[in-house]
This record gives structure tokens, sequence and C-alpha cells, in this order.
């Protein structure tokens, strides 16, 4: 089986495309693994559009890295279009059907190794915007999958056994964030990974999402994970557009 792995952000995927459809909960487990596997975030599998032609170009599978299925993840998506291009499986501007719904996606011209992709995201729910927990204010949102997200004065340092007590009670992903002059800095505890990720593509869309909502931050603007690296979301219409770079590591055989 060759699969391939890939970078968006600082989350990183195996990805490869088969013609079965069928659960690889445990193969996503044995190819996540850090020490054992390839390592990764997560495992995306893309699939045949065989009943909905016209409507989108193929649809996947996505898993955490403890096999755990999870709708929607941001990240994802855009290394999902680079593999989907990259691999003919669909042209530079796409649709693929999520657990979320409908995804939009486009590579940028120079895509060979690293390169710009967007994805258009489902469009966000605000599902409890007053939540107290230790005395801060929460908002709990969906931006494909649920996200708890906060302000901070300072990113420097993020309580993960609060997070993690957070991502129980609420079932949902942890984010804080700060603004930074006209822009965003946020980190992450995501579910399935059971810790903080250097980069959640949902979960900057959640804390971009609240911000513009309270009118604390404009329309399209840059948004940093502790990855290091620059996103840019905007908001158009009734979705979150969200633009950054992906980089494909390496293609290997797996034998299993």
């Amino acid at each position: 089986m060759k699969v391939a792995k890939y970078s968006a952000n600082g989350n990183d995927f195996v990805i490869f495309h088969s013609e079965i459809k069928e659960d690889r909960s445990k193969l996503a487990q044995i190819l996540c693994h850090r020490q054992d596997g390839v390592g990764a975030d997560g495992l995306i599998v893309l699939l045949p559009n065989e009943k909905k032609a016209g409507v989108y170009d193929f649809e996947w599978q996505f898993y955490n890295s403890d096999g755990s299925c999870a709708d929607m993840c941001g990240n994802g998506s855009r290394a999902c279009a680079h593999y989907a291009y990259n691999n003919k499986i669909a042209s530079k501007k796409m649709k693929f059907l999520t657990g979320a719904g409908i995804i939009g996606a486009a590579v940028s011209d120079n895509y060979e190794n690293i390169g710009m992709v967007e994805s258009e995201l489902t469009s966000p729910e605000i599902i409890d915007d007053n939540i107290e927990f230790n005395t801060h204010k929460w908002w709990l949102i969906n931006t494909g999958v649920p996200h708890l997200v906060r302000y901070t004065q300072t990113i420097d340092a993020f309580d993960i056994e609060e997070a993690r007590e957070l991502r129980y009670i609420y079932n949902a992903n942890v984010n804080i964030m700060h603004i930074e002059g006209e822009n965003l800095r946020v980190r992450t505890y995501e579910r399935g990974v059971e810790n903080e990720t250097l980069a959640c593509g949902t979960g900057m869309s959640a804390c971009f999402y609240r911000a513009f909502k309270e009118k604390k931050v404009d329309n399209n603007i840059e948004v940093y994970p502790i990855s290091g690296d620059t996103l840019y979301l905007g908001y158009s219409g009734d979705t979150i557009t969200f633009k950054g770079k992906v980089k494909k590591t390496f293609e290997t055989d797996w034998n299993l």
C-alpha cells in the first residue's frame, strides 16, 4: 500500500486513496503511531464519488490518531486537496464530501511540493456563547467540529489540565486566543489527539469567528498557531475561508 505524508501548518497527516470504503480505525492507530508507524495527527482516505457526479469530486474518511472519526479537519481539508490534485483525483478547484458536509477547496498554481491551498469550510454555528468555567467566559462554536474558545492576555501559558477537563465535559476541542494588533494568536488542545497540537484549522476558524462576531477583528486577517506559520482567514457569505501552505513530506510503501 502506498501512503503519503503531508504537513499543513504543523498538523501532519497520512493520506492514501482507495476504491473500498471500510472501517479503518485500527489502521489509523497503526499508521499514525509516532514510534511504530509513519507518525501523524490523523489519517485521511480518499474514496471515489459513485452517486453524486457533478456535486462533489470524491469523499473522505478522516480518523484522529487514536482511531476515532472526526467530521471535519481544517488543515486536513487543505492537505487532502493538495493530495487529490497531485494524484489527478481532482482539478485545482474541487469539492469533496466530509462528515460535516461538502467542502470546497482550491490549490494554487505553484503546487508541486509546497503550495498555498484554500478551503471553504461549512457554515459556523454558535452552540453556546455563555459558558463560565474557572472565571473565564467560553464560547462553544461548531466549525465542522465543536470548539471551546476564549480570550487570553497572552498565549505563553496554556493550562493543558483545564483543557483536558473541558474537553471531556463538552466533548469539544479547546482553544485560547490572543488578539495581537489586527490579528490572532491561537493554541489548541485537540480531542482524538488528546494533547495540544501545533495547529488546528477548525480551531483557528472558531477563534476567528468569535472575534469577528464580537467586532474585535476585521474580515480577512492573519492567524498564527504555535507552529510559527501564518494562516489567512476570512468570512464570505456564510462560510469561513481558510488558506495556508501545505507540504508533501514524503511518499512510501507501507506493509502491514
